[in-house]
């Protein structure tokens, strides 16, 4: 006899957003301390855009998702 699993939805969606309010406020850290630098050494200029990558994976669920954007600076 099978079992239906079940979550609590609510719990399961705060968790979910935790986690991705964290990988936000992480990755716009980097980013931005990554560009400043990378100005201040004239690697990059005011007006550049960098292309972004990043790879969510989950590997308990088989998720291996890639996310790409562009940023511009100005």
């Amino acid at each position: 006899m099978d079992k239906e699993v079940r979550i609590d939805e609510d719990v399961f969606n705060m968790k979910v957003r935790k986690f991705l309010k964290k990988v936000g406020v992480t990755s716009q850290r980097e980013i931005e301390g990554v560009v400043r630098d990378a100005l201040a050494a004239g690697r990059l200029k005011g007006d550049a855009s960098v292309e972004a990558r990043m790879t969510l994976s989950i590997e308990a669920v088989g998720l291996d998702q890639v996310i790409e954007g562009k940023i511009a600076l100005r």
